[in-house]
């Protein structure tokens, strides 16, 4: 078995992993599907290798809707991740939730109306299971981390994505916590289902900032309150990284998650196209190595 390789993908307000070890580079990474956010910064804490992508882009240029997420995940395959943390600042749904707590989703409801979600269509039609978006060793993994960082950390709960940069409207926000949301945000999706379809196994660490505007006796959502506190949870974030290197077992053991396309493809190795077949060459790459390999 290999080891870990993790790809992070930082939210609001962390834009950098912190001190990595050893073997500590900054590449600009190439994509099919277009730039990614950020050049990747890679290096090793310990035993473990990060591969670290800005999601709003270097001095967070870039709104939640105008993130390649694509570039971003294709960018971290073509890097050789094994497995994908992302962190990302969200609002709470719920009294309990206070800012300041670490969310570790595992469901999400998705919102989201202009944005590319899928590595597949053009040449090469795949439809991957989603029932579970999360993977629950890494999620575990890493809630566990959190806490030994000192985060209070709330294991489970479901993401609503919505589209933004806008915040919701009150009755909005009350639609979704008649929906069962826990927390909303504006990032993790697409980001998982890319993730499910390059086969890289998504884990969600999410940083509550503020209540959302369901608390109509509050004065509503501000920018500048949720980048304060994020700014403030910034260090925890990374003493986490820290803490899941130390924790995660010198060798990875496969997870399921590593084949997702073996029952997803529907179109007929025989009928791919030349132009798919290049675009997906990291998406795919494990299928495409056996294949040569068979051949």
């Amino acid at each position: 078995m290999a080891g870990w390789h993790i790809g992070v993908i930082g939210g609001s307000g962390l834009y950098d992993p912190g001190e990595l070890e050893s073997d500590v580079q900054q590449i600009a990474v190439g994509s099919a599907f277009g730039a990614p956010s950020s050049p990747v910064e890679m290096g090793r804490i310990g035993h473990v290798k990060f591969s670290f992508i800005a999601r709003h882009g270097e001095g967070h240029r870039l709104s939640p809707g105008q993130v390649n997420y694509r570039a971003n995940i294709d960018a971290l395959k073509r890097c050789g991740v094994t497995d994908v943390l992302a962190i990302s600042a969200i609002g709470s749904l719920r009294e309990d939730l206070a800012p300041g707590t670490f969310v570790a989703v595992d469901q999400f409801i998705d919102r989201t109306t202009g944005r590319e979600r899928s590595f597949f269509g053009e040449g090469v039609v795949a439809h991957v299971g989603l029932a579970d978006p999360v993977c629950p060793r890494l999620s575990k993994f890493a809630a566990d981390a959190a806490r030994k960082a000192g985060a209070k950390i709330h294991r489970g709960g479901t993401y609503v994505a919505i589209e933004g940069p806008q915040f919701s409207t009150r009755a909005e926000s009350h639609l979704y916590r008649s929906w069962g949301a826990d927390v909303i945000g504006m990032t993790a999706l697409p980001e998982a289902r890319l993730a499910r379809e390059a086969e890289l196994p998504y884990a969600l660490l999410a940083m509550v900032t503020d209540y959302d505007a369901w608390r109509d006796a509050e004065a509503g959502v501000e920018a500048a309150e949720i980048l304060a506190v994020m700014r403030a949870n910034a260090e925890t974030a990374r003493r986490t990284l820290a803490e899941l290197a130390r924790a995660l077992p010198e060798e990875r053991a496969a997870s399921p998650i590593d084949r997702a396309l073996d029952a997803a493809l529907v179109t007929p190795r025989s009928a791919w196209t030349r132009q798919a077949t290049a675009r997906l060459d990291a998406v795919m790459r494990r299928l495409l190595v056996e294949e040569s390999a068979e051949g």
